[in-house]
């Protein structure tokens, strides 16, 4: 119910021994894990083996834009804002397959992308290019290309962030962004681009840490059974796996503490948490009150096992596929990487800068 995270370009001990006795669910890799393509899929094949019964997600933030992990060789994609100036749909299948061909040749099985929100507020300060477009429609159906394209490919897709980021003045890496808008709205505007990633049967759907008034006067979404369980599990219908954003982003860890966050968030309904500064201490401590938390009862039996049945079927779904043979792909991967055919998409996607 935990993906972690960790300091440098290797597994640390204290990471292995948190796995082996916890059964972590994965790993998200950020850019101090990465120092070449190669020590990358080696660390992914490590990361991988973690899992008790089934393999680890080996996850990462790879959108385009400013939010890219991994740096050239891998191909530099153009903020996704492209696309939604573009309007082709092609252009977006292109990029998808190309995206996730470069993913699965490091060993890459889950990408937090893509960012479902609608530039609606120009003066957004996390959000802005990294939307596929300012209206509802353009981004359900763009977004909607790109993870029915990136999942045949075997990656597995999160659409994010639930239900919706795009129309805030705030950054929830910072402090706590309200969503002033009536129901009535959300269901017409935000809600759209989700409906659309849950019919292409998205595998993540990742929640914001934003406060909705109209669905929620004091818990973040994240925490908010109304937003995560009622509104997007039981109206929206999602039988996918739903993931906090990251715990320690001050929007949610400014007013609780990481562990009791990851306590409050799956019993609103997250089936898995993120926990990102790759502080082991407080993954540790982390992990301990979910299990206290379960064995006293606070997280019920019910919430439990819906999570671990939905955590498993989703690992069945990607994780148990066959791969190529770890060597094979680690000498593949400079015919792979930022290829020819790679760096024509991006430079069209970048025409419309």
């Amino acid at each position: 119910m935990l993906i972690g995270s960790f300091p440098g370009p290797t597994v640390p001990p204290e990471w292995r021994s948190l796995a082996r006795e916890f059964d972590l669910g994965g790993a998200i890799l950020f850019g101090r894990n990465v120092e070449a393509p190669e020590q990358v899929a080696e660390l992914a094949i490590a990361i991988e083996a973690l899992g008790r019964e089934m393999p680890a997600w080996v996850s990462i933030d790879q959108e385009g834009g400013r939010v890219a992990r991994l740096e050239a060789p891998f191909t530099a994609w153009p903020p996704m804002a492209t696309l939604g100036r573009s309007g082709s749909e092609a252009l977006a299948e292109r990029f998808a397959r190309a995206l996730a061909t470069e993913l699965k040749a490091v060993g890459i099985t889950l990408d937090y992308a893509p960012v479902l929100d609608i530039h609606t507020n120009p003066a957004n300060p996390v959000i802005g290019n990294r939307a596929l477009a300012e209206r509802a429609a353009d981004v359900a159906r763009l977004g909607q290309v790109i993870i029915t394209v990136v999942q045949a490919e075997g990656v597995a897709a999160c659409g994010k962030h639930f239900p919706g980021h795009g129309d805030t003045s705030a950054d929830s890496h910072i402090e706590l962004p309200v969503v002033e808008h009536a129901l009535e709205r959300l269901r017409a505007v935000e809600l759209e681009p989700f409906r659309a990633a849950i019919a292409s049967r998205v595998a993540f759907i990742m929640t914001a840490h934003v406060l909705v008034p109209a669905l929620d006067e004091t818990h973040p979404a994240t925490l908010s059974a109304h937003v995560v369980q009622a509104l997007l599990r039981d109206e929206l219908g999602f039988n996918g796996v739903i993931l906090s954003d990251d715990l320690e982003m001050k929007a949610v860890s400014g007013r609780y503490p990481v562990p009791d966050a990851a306590v409050e968030a799956v019993r609103a309904g997250c089936d898995a948490v993120l926990v990102c500064s790759g502080n082991l201490d407080l993954q540790a401590a982390t992990l301990e009150a979910l299990v206290r938390a379960a064995e006293d009862g606070t997280i019920p039996d019910k919430r439990l096992d819906d999570a671990s049945q939905r955590l498993r079927q989703a690992k069945e779904r990607f994780l148990t596929v066959e791969r190529l043979a770890a060597s094979h792909r680690i000498r593949a991967l400079r015919a792979v990487l930022g290829r020819d055919e790679h760096q024509a998409i991006a430079a069209e996607m970048a025409t419309y800068l």
